[in-house]
């Protein structure tokens, strides 16, 4: 299927007028500035990009949407508990917000595929632990910084170091930049942590003995020095202070570097874009909003007993305790298990006794008569009761197959019928075709007149058949099971997925 990347951050525009202002204001300085060209290149296929005709700013509130390519770590951006969470993330979210615009999420913690894609427009921001380097300054605007940080060394503490004297303790591990010489230190690939350890094996006079990893992120090699597999990494050390609290028995006290800042990257040649950015990033650090996300996911104990949860989805990859149950019915009727599992979540967060106050019941939240017509016998019983939302699934996809043939678009009617009954929605269809627009496609068509069946012009339209409809509540929906379906796309694997050529729901092909 064709990648789903809808949000629930679609807010209506506000400040619209200031958004124009400060255009008509940064038009009118650019065309007094002069850019300048020949940037140095990190790599040979990351090239410089053409400043754009149009402003990267008036592109992103035109679209409606904000794309960000995010790093998947235990602080960024991950799923717990059903979730989408992270420092980034939930950043990303309130600029987004400010911004009025749809938030897509992209993953990839491949750098040099990060950067290519910047400059290939495939994203507007780069939004991970990005170090601001000379070197990077050549090829990319940073933003304002989001933070300081330093590079520190992540080692191992001896065994039986609660033993030790605070002496003997400091005289077993590394404090000198010197004591490296000779040690085999394994980072990252091209990450600055690379050119660091070249700058002080020059700086020593010894050679340390470097091992650039492309399979395995940051947080993986911390893993690894935890687990007795390598001895030594290299990490900024905001993230080594929250790894910390996972690995009682490492230690990244020891800087091998000054405070470097920590920003988001944007394309050369997007001057607007970038002062908007930087503007938005000033004034949100001073709020207690940015405040209070700092501390969650840097300073907070509670992200250390998360990470250590099975329902994170580095650490247990887990939804809900029902995984198994999900994976072995979505497979038997033709679903992907993430997709049905975003269904759930939004239904009734996996509570079998969930009841709606029009009495719909059970995890799916199926009405007494729905559950009766597919033979569900106990609608509260976890296998009953998803075997009936499947059926009743497969029963709208059957509806819509002969009047949708993209799956993608089909998809979304048959969400919004799940929600609302079809009938309101083939009532959308028929106002949407009235009034000249596309009855087959969702977005910015017949969503807009599942929206205005709460108006009675048109709920009491003649070619209304089921009257009014409170139309936010399955516009809503749609957007929120496909985004949430996308954050596991990100993050949760497959592998239990049967992929049949029949499926509704076809696997997105973008990863």
């Amino acid at each position: 299927m064709p990648l789903l990347w809808h949000s629930p951050c679609r807010t209506k525009i506000y400040g619209l007028k200031k958004i124009l202002t400060y255009l008509t204001i940064a038009l009118i300085a650019f065309s007094a500035c002069t850019l300048t060209g020949g940037q140095k290149q990190l790599n040979t296929e990351v090239l410089s990009p053409k400043a754009p005709k149009q402003s990267e700013l008036e592109r992103i509130l035109e679209e409606k949407e904000l794309r960000v390519v995010v790093d998947y770590n235990s602080t960024n951006y991950f799923v717990y508990k059903g979730q989408p969470m992270g420092f980034q993330y939930e950043l990303l979210k309130a600029f987004a917000d400010h911004l009025g615009v749809e938030l897509k999420i992209l993953v990839s913690n491949n750098l040099d595929e990060t950067f290519r894609g910047l400059n290939n427009s495939d994203y507007d921001l780069v939004a991970k632990n990005l170090t601001v380097t000379k070197e990077r300054t050549e090829m990319f605007d940073f933003s304002e910084p989001l933070m300081l940080t330093r590079q520190v060394l992540v080692q191992r503490l001896p065994d039986g170091a609660d033993t030790l004297s605070n002496k003997q303790l400091e005289q077993s591990l590394v404090r000198e930049q010197l004591e490296l010489a000779r040690k085999t230190i394994h980072v990252q690939k091209n990450t600055v942590f690379v050119q660091r350890l070249k700058n002080l094996s020059d700086e020593i006079g010894e050679p340390i003995k470097l091992v650039e990893d492309s399979v395995y992120g940051v947080e993986q090699l911390i893993a690894l020095v935890a687990a007795g597999e390598i001895d030594y990494t290299v990490c900024d050390e905001n993230v080594g202070l929250v790894n910390q609290k996972y690995y009682s028995n490492i230690d990244v006290s020891t800087p091998l570097s000054f405070n470097q800042k920590i920003s988001w990257a944007l394309r050369h040649n997007s001057p607007h874009w970038k002062a908007y950015v930087d503007e938005w990033i000033s004034d949100y650090k001073q709020t207690d909003a940015y405040k209070y996300l700092y501390y969650k996911y840097f300073d907070s104990n509670r992200s250390s007993q998360i990470v250590k949860s099975e329902y994170h989805s580095i650490t247990g990859g887990k939804v809900s305790e029902y995984d198994d149950l999900v994976r072995e019915l979505s497979a038997k009727y033709g679903w992907d298990w993430r997709l049905l599992a975003a269904i759930i979540m939004q239904e009734s967060r996996f509570d079998p006794y969930a009841e709606s106050w029009v009495g719909a019941m059970g995890l799916m939240q199926l009405m007494p008569e729905t559950a009766k017509q597919y033979g569900v016998t106990d609608i509260v019983d976890p296998r009953d009761n998803i075997t009936g939302g499947l059926e009743y699934l497969n029963w709208l996809n059957d509806i819509f197959h002969p009047i949708i043939s993209d799956t993608d678009e089909r998809l979304k009617f048959v969400l919004a019928s799940y929600n609302v009954g079809i009938g309101h929605v083939m009532d959308a269809r028929k106002l949407a075709m009235k009034y000249g627009k596309n009855p087959s496609l969702w977005k910015d068509n017949v969503d807009q007149f599942i929206l205005k069946k709460s108006i009675p012009q048109f709920y009491k339209d003649p070619v209304v058949k089921w009257g009014y409809c409170r139309g936010q509540e399955p516009y809503n929906y749609v957007i929120n099971i496909l985004d949430r379906y996308q954050h596991y796309l990100n993050v949760l694997p497959d592998e239990n997925n049967i992929a049949l050529v029949s499926l509704p729901v076809l696997q997105s092909s973008w990863r």
